[in-house]
């Protein structure tokens, strides 16, 4: 008996990947549990993005926030838990950061060239075409209502935008289906938003790469160790452009209509949840490596900037207490 449970050979991992919402997803499930089958926990995997994909796409005319872009009414229109419970997520930090996390910026994006065809010529806006796009821009004209799951805009011009917040919301359903199913360690990722719990196959907890903050390169810079946690990073290295001879990062400061120029490079933080690791990322870039620190601080936020230093290859490098506690040297 001895010799046949030695012989037993240990569950191996499973490997889940795909394409959606113009991005890729990786689910790793370190074993399946008894009587669950690879075909089920593709079926959820499956079910989640389509799920997402029809609330929340701006890819796809017929998606709920799609319809509701387009309409001009100003009345309470009813809302779907995907679509109201990533908005309200969003308006909580959008007001606890003072405006520095907005979904309702596509316009200003739109306006400094981003979105654009590729190759098609942008220009530094105008003042008063920054103006004119700013004043269909502002999370205080987005209203929602928990008990009557409804939401309504105050601006019939008022357009929304999830897409920096919907990943980490996908990211935490696909979580929560697995669970449910009994998966006991995995590991799931969607454009780069990560969340696992329990251990990796060979019995370590999971590990995720923070990367240097280089544009063409993937490096890592630190690891972070990943428990019941989710992981997201913002940075200004990949998604930029170059407008009337100036580098323009795709990041963008709702309250004053413009891309952030200060030097941060990237922030990334950690959080129970991913579609909040999401839209916290994005706030403390636009807020910047003074602000968006001491913002981590008072709301102890495990979170690590990375800024530029004018003349030095280095990055400067800045860390709350809850991340150091997270954190592993690369190998």
């Amino acid at each position: 008996m001895l010799a046949l449970a030695a012989c037993e050979r240990a569950p191996e991992p499973q490997y889940f990947e795909g394409d959606t919402e113009g991005t890729t997803y990786h689910v790793t499930v370190a074993s399946l549990p008894p009587r669950v089958s690879r075909v089920q926990v593709q079926a959820a995997i499956d079910e989640v993005l389509a799920d997402v994909d029809l609330h929340l796409s701006t890819y796809r005319p017929d998606s709920e926030i799609s319809r509701f872009n387009a309409s001009r009414s100003t009345d309470w229109t009813p809302a779907s838990e995907p679509f109201r419970v990533v908005v309200n997520e969003a308006q909580r930090v959008s007001r606890e950061s003072r405006g520095a996390f907005d979904i309702t910026v596509a316009p200003l994006v739109e306006l400094w060239g981003f979105g654009k065809t590729v190759g098609e010529a942008a220009q530094v806006p105008t003042a008063a075409e920054i103006s004119a796009a700013r004043a269909n821009v502002g999370f205080e004209k987005l209203e929602l209502q928990d008990v009557r799951s409804a939401i309504r805009k105050r601006l019939p011009t008022l357009r929304v935008d999830v897409a920096g917040i919907a990943p980490g919301y996908a990211v935490d359903r696909i979580c929560q289906r697995l669970e449910r199913l009994g998966v006991r360690d995995a590991i799931v990722e969607i454009g780069g938003e990560v969340r696992a719990w329990g251990r990796h196959p060979d019995g370590r907890p999971w590990r995720a790469a923070v990367e240097m903050p280089l544009a063409g390169e993937r490096r890592p810079y630190t690891l972070v160790e990943l428990n019941g946690m989710a992981v997201s990073t913002s940075g200004d290295y990949r998604d930029y452009r170059i407008v009337d001879g100036r580098r323009i990062s795709h990041t963008f400061d709702p309250r004053t209509g413009a891309p952030v120029t200060h030097g941060l490079a990237s922030v990334t933080v950690l959080h129970a949840s991913a579609m909040t690791a999401d839209a916290y990322a994005t706030a403390l870039m636009v807020l910047g490596p003074g602000e968006g620190y001491r913002y981590a601080e008072q709301h102890q936020l495990a979170a690590l900037f990375l800024e530029r230093v004018p003349g030095q290859v280095d990055w400067r490098e800045r860390v709350t207490l809850q991340f150091s506690r997270l954190r592993r040297p690369v190998p």
